[in-house]
């Protein structure tokens, strides 16, 4: 992979216990990459440490995994992008399997999907909250992916160069994702070791917290992306609620040829309104979304397609999975 530029980026807040080995090993599996360790306001010596390790350090002052991947990914060039988090829970020695999957696909973005061999690397209630979670934009994207909320990540130049990074916290796995299924471009999969974190080491995850505010992220791409199921949805609802209302001002009207319930009566209509007026609205921005699709799909054709520098692995790894 000698002819191959490739970046790793590291995003880190406070893992001066576990940064050194992570770039130890992703220096061993890519020994030609440019790493990059991103320090988000760490105080505990993170970037002195990841220097000290050979990697190149930069800090982002504005906090939120998200901020650092924009950043990221706006001031780094590369052929080949990798994503790893700085805690040592992936097994950065699994670099290198990535970046060859992408190149010989060649594929524009590669998951690796974890799969943890105790329960305090990967707790129940987390497990069930990804599930959910992968679930929920499966189906609400069209794809089947196993691992949405990994961070553990290989890219193309053209993804990269085309991806809006929007998010500002741990959103940013949900909207890659989902920016692969938006495009519908190829992506594969590879299981990848996940550990518990070294001793000394802090999870930032707050559980409920991130948790609802990757369902809100969601909610919102479904909003920009689907927006005539998002407002059919929601015409719907108003239209059951109108005719709960109306019907029995209505029938009453047949009956005694009298209007009784005025008030009800304008209520009723004014809810079938805003029915009829949220099918037309999901219709428009359906229009507007598409032409949207559009221009991101020219950006990402700007970039050439990831090169097939490397020979034909003999074998892909069982743990190997073509998404689409």
């Amino acid at each position: 992979m000698g002819a191959v530029e490739i970046a790793v980026i590291v995003p880190c807040y406070n893992e001066a216990a576990a940064v050194r080995k992570v770039v130890t090993e992703l220096r061993d599996s890519l020994p030609t990459a440019r790493i990059y360790v991103y320090d988000n306001n760490s105080t505990d010596g993170t970037g002195a440490i990841a220097a000290e390790a050979g990697a190149i350090v930069r800090r982002v002052t504005r906090k939120g995994k998200g901020n650092v991947v924009r950043r990221a990914f706006a001031d780094v060039e590369a052929d080949v992008y990798v994503l790893i988090d700085g805690d040592d829970t992936y097994d950065a020695a699994r670099a290198a399997e990535l970046v060859e999957v992408l190149l010989t696909g060649p594929y524009d973005h590669v998951v690796g999907v974890r799969r943890h061999s105790n329960e305090a690397a990967y707790r129940p209630g987390h497990t069930l909250g990804n599930r959910m979670l992968t679930g929920a934009v499966g189906t609400l994207f069209g794809r089947d992916i196993t691992d949405m909320l990994s961070g553990y990540r290989a890219f193309s130049r053209r993804y990269v160069k085309s991806f809006p990074a929007l998010s500002q916290e741990f959103e940013i796995e949900t909207e890659l994702t989902i920016h692969s299924l938006h495009l519908r471009v190829p992506v594969a999969e590879v299981e990848v070791g996940y550990k518990e974190r070294p001793e000394g080491g802090e999870s930032k995850l707050r559980t409920y917290r991130d948790g609802v505010r990757i369902l809100r992220w969601i909610l919102h791409l479904a909003r920009l992306e689907r927006p005539t199921l998002f407002h059919g949805v929601l015409a719907v609802v108003s239209g059951l609620l109108a005719l709960v209302l109306g019907v029995p001002v209505v029938l009453e009207y047949l009956d005694t040829g009298l209007v009784p319930r005025f008030p009800t009566a304008i209520l009723a209509s004014s809810i079938g309104l805003i029915a009829i007026l949220l099918v037309v609205l999901g219709y428009l921005l359906d229009a507007i979304g598409r032409n949207r699709q559009e221009a991101a799909r020219l950006s990402y054709l700007k970039h050439p397609a990831p090169t097939q520098l490397l020979e034909p692995m003999e074998r892909m790894p069982d743990e190997f999975r073509t998404v689409g």
